[in-house]
């Protein structure tokens, strides 16, 4: 009892040295637990949307997946005479036909996209009484006519869409124009999809192609009849080659496609987390061997009178165990506010979320408060022993622990030790010719890497600073001096503080390599590779319709339209070993448009009749050689025997892998309605007119909003845009484990004020003035971000350069450093020392000379 009465005696007093350590374990808690909020309440969400809208048994076609986009345009559908064979069957009633195409685009008056922008899809279906399960008409009356379309009211709402206003919906069957009759508004968050009603017979003759089609049947359980008694009733009614689901088994298919999606979110989420955890690991760990060092006498006194080492570590783990409890209590609690402010975020793009559905299991707060007290209790475990070392007449006759030289010999070594391992891993990653063993011995040299840093940190402290101090501290005179001094007054202090802010800073660096090198090698790729002047895709993945590739055939001052279909195929080589590949049925003109190199054969070859090409790395692994007959079995359509003409090579990162073959070819052997879309055009002007034809082709896809011209720079500008967001996106998470480094440099800042309250004291009595005395803090905290920063963008850069050696078996082969980024993340951590010196150099510049004279 009389240790938890000293531990609670020593938490409360020193407070504010511990609420900063606090705040790292708040806020790393409060990442984890925000994440698990977030994920677990879209799963509630998307539970209740698929609970709501499925029907007891659904009937699709064999094959069908409802969530994608088919090449066709045209969803695969059941004839409408199975409507009376499903109806008969035992146990079934309200059976509908459902008509559902993901495959459409719908403008309003202004020629404006209303669908979504935030990754969710437009989804056009025809109106039913099951419908009304889901939503409800607030606003004018279901759809009764060709003329009529309800929207629904988050659509309507975001887009200022009333009734009457007309909206033209675009799908491979061509456009048709239809007034707003209704808006419904749905009785469960809908998560951003924009949906639109049609009555069948328009539904289906402007989605399907023509009436007496349905993509699904839907039938309800009589009473007393099991779903299951029910899907046995309609499969025995049936027979085979339908895909048959009840609400239950439709409801979990829709979870098993969406876990992707939300486990890449979630557990990339909780690593930023743990890199925060880590980060706060130093911060706790400089906090408590601080205060140690300060209760030093204390300490001893403790002992003298009859402490045990035990009792003394106990006391020092207790504080850790009430630090960890407050911290992780209070992060579980803000948890739920950044979960709820997630839920904000993705709302604002496009992905609807709402509080009512906010989730916050049992789990939660269990995950978060163990993984901080243990985290905290852990790092607080060495201050604690060192405690426990601490003799009572060494406590009596000094006011600090000894050096122990040995230590730092033992550390130093492991240290070197671990470095040069993960020197030798990274170097094995970057020489690898395979990706798996290359990217584990990166994984590898990473991880051995940043701990010999971590280790040998202290030593490095010594020869970084004095270096720094020549170059950014000595300008400033004898205060430079002394802050320097300072800085190396204690290396494991300062190790350990700018190896917190180090492990964020070598990440940024890293990732920065890697992007930039990505866009680099692409760039480079694309000059070497792309002959065509245009390149014309959705953004979405849809294919490109019939009537905007009329529109764009037609645009003057174009050469030639390239057609891109995408088929799915299943090849069998000259041995009988069949696998599933991707065939680019193409015009061509496409060898011109793409430059493929080949290792056999010449790729215009491949477009001639029965002909096709293949990848090297299928060539290597099947044995095929140039001149040998692959059967070709097309889905959906009739196999065929073609020849391979040419064997193009896999080295670049364009393209890989893929199959060529004339459009033409794959016509023969596909029926109309069955041949895929173009999935992208590619076009060239004539000669001298390529602005002309530029927005020539611009206009002619005026009305089809859904799609983009792009010109080679475009294309190139679009590519550093979206490496560029996705690097903002992992900084932004990278930002927490900043934060909590720089917390670091405040909380051994303010303690160290604090350990040198008296020698403060007799610097402003010998003539320091309060402005000398904030600036030496100030400096003596830049330098310490510096040496962090030059650590973390050293490692980092080493990193990114083995992951980049490792890409280039992928064909990313231009090694790039962004040394501009590299400079200014390096300045900026000056500033981020002299952000975190604020507080304690005012704090340090208030003290009462006498008063920390006089103190012990």
């Amino acid at each position: 009892m009389s240790v938890l009465k000293t531990s609670l005696r020593n938490f409360l007093a020193h407070k504010g040295r511990m609420a900063l350590s606090a705040v790292a374990v708040l806020l790393s808690v409060a990442f984890i637990s925000g994440t698990l909020v977030f994920t677990d309440t879209m799963n509630t969400t998307f539970d209740k949307l698929f609970a709501t809208t499925a029907s007891d048994v659904t009937v699709s076609p064999k094959g069908a997946s409802g969530d994608e986009t088919p090449q066709t345009g045209r969803p695969e559908t059941l004839p409408a005479a199975l409507l009376e064979k499903v109806a008969k069957a035992e146990g079934a009633r309200n059976v509908r036909g459902a008509v559902t195409s993901l495959s459409v685009t719908v403008v309003d008056a202004g020629n404006k996209n209303v669908g979504p922008t935030g990754g969710a899809p437009t989804i056009a279906v025809n109106w039913t009484p099951n419908e009304l399960r889901s939503v409800e008409i607030v606003s004018g009356h279901e759809p009764r006519g060709p003329t009529d379309v309800v929207v629904d009211g988050a659509t309507a709402e975001k887009h200022g869409l009333k009734l009457g206003d007309a909206l033209r919906t675009i799908s491979v069957t061509g456009d048709f124009t239809a007034k707003i009759s209704g808006i419904a508004d749905f009785k469960v968050t809908n998560p951003g999809a924009t949906l639109v009603y049609f009555d069948t017979a328009t539904a289906q003759r402007e989605l399907l192609g023509r009436e007496g089609l349905f993509t699904q049947i839907t039938a309800d359980a009589a009473p007393g009849v099991s779903d299951d008694a029910l899907k046995a009733g309609i499969a025995a009614a049936l027979g085979d080659g339908y895909e048959l689901q009840t609400a239950a088994e439709a409801a979990d298919a829709g979870r098993a496609e969406l876990a992707g999606f939300l486990d890449v979110m979630k557990y990339a989420m909780l690593g930023f987390a743990g890199i925060a955890f880590l980060v706060g690991v130093f911060l706790i760990v400089n906090t408590f061997s601080m205060l140690v060092a300060q209760r030093t006498r204390e300490i001893g006194l403790m002992r003298a009178v009859g402490s045990s080492r035990g009792q003394v570590n106990r006391s020092v783990l207790i504080e850790a165990l009430l630090l960890g409890l407050v911290g992780s209590a209070a992060g579980v609690a803000a948890g739920v506010g950044l979960a709820v402010g997630l839920m904000k975020l993705m709302s604002a793009v496009g992905m609807e979320l709402s509080t009512g559905d906010l989730t916050v299991k049992w789990t939660t707060p269990v995950v978060g408060v163990v993984l901080g007290v243990v985290v905290t209790v852990l790092a607080a475990y060495v201050p604690a022993r060192r405690a426990g070392k601490i003799s009572p007449m060494a406590a009596l006759r000094d006011a600090g622990t000894p050096a122990d030289g040995r230590a730092g010999r033992v550390r130093g070594g492991i240290g070197l030790a671990l470095t040069a391992a993960g020197a030798a891993a990274l170097v094995a990653a970057a020489r690898a010719e395979e990706a798996a063993p290359g990217s584990a011995w990166l994984g590898l040299g990473v991880v051995l890497s940043l701990l010999g840093f971590v280790v040998v940190g202290p030593l490095l402290a010594g020869g970084v600073v004095r270096v720094l101090g020549v170059v950014v501290l000595r300008v400033f005179g004898p205060v430079g001096r002394m802050a320097e001094r300072n800085a190396l007054r204690n290396p494991r202090r300062t190790g350990a503080t700018g190896a917190a802010l180090m492990i964020g800073l070598a990440l940024v660096a890293c990732l920065s390599v890697v992007g930039s090198s990505m866009v680099a090698s692409a760039t480079e790729e694309l000059d070497r590779s792309v002959g065509a002047d245009f390149i014309v895709q959705s953004g979405t993945g849809q294919p490109i319709v019939p009537q905007a590739q009329a529109a764009l055939e037609k645009a003057p001052g174009i050469d030639h339209v390239t057609e891109y279909r995408w088929l799915d195929v299943t090849v069998t080589d000259p041995r009988g070993k069949k696998t599933e590949e991707g065939l680019a049925a193409a015009d061509p003109t496409y060898p011109g448009d793409l430059r493929r190199e080949t290792t056999a054969g010449r790729l215009a070859d491949a477009y001639g009749p029965g002909a096709m090409s293949v990848g090297s790395d299928y060539a290597t692994a099947h044995g095929v050689q140039v001149g040998d007959v692959l059967t070709v079995a097309f889905e959906g359509g009739k196999p065929a025997r073609l020849k391979v003409a040419a064997i193009t090579s896999d080295q670049g990162n364009i393209d890989n892998g893929v199959m060529y073959t004339d459009v033409a070819t794959a016509a023969r052997y596909l029926p109309a309605d069955r041949m895929p879309h173009s999935l992208l055009l590619l076009a060239g002007a004539k000669d001298g007119q390529e602005t002309q034809a530029y927005q020539a082709l611009k206009d002619a896809l005026a009305p089809y909003p859904q799609y983009k011209v792009s010109n080679q720079a475009d294309y190139k500008e679009e590519l550093r845009d979206q490496v560029g967001q996705l690097l903002n996106i992992v900084y932004g998470l990278l930002a927490l484990a900043i934060v909590v480094a720089v917390l670091g440099v405040v909380n051994t800042l303010a303690l160290s004020v604090v350990e040198r309250t008296r020698e403060i004291g007799l610097m402003r009595a010998v003539g320091l003035s309060r402005r000398q005395l904030r600036r030496m803090i100030r400096l003596e905290s830049v330098v310490i971000a510096l040496f962090g920063a030059l650590l973390g963008l050293g490692l980092g850069m080493g990193w990114g350069t083995a992951a980049q050696k490792l890409l280039a078996l992928e064909g990313l082969g231009v090694l790039d450093i962004p040394w501009p980024t590299i400079l200014t993340v390096f300045v900026a951590s000056a500033f981020v020392g002299l952000f975190a010196a604020l507080v304690p150099a005012f704090r340090a510049g208030r003290m009462n000379v006498l008063n920390a004279i006089a103190s012990e």
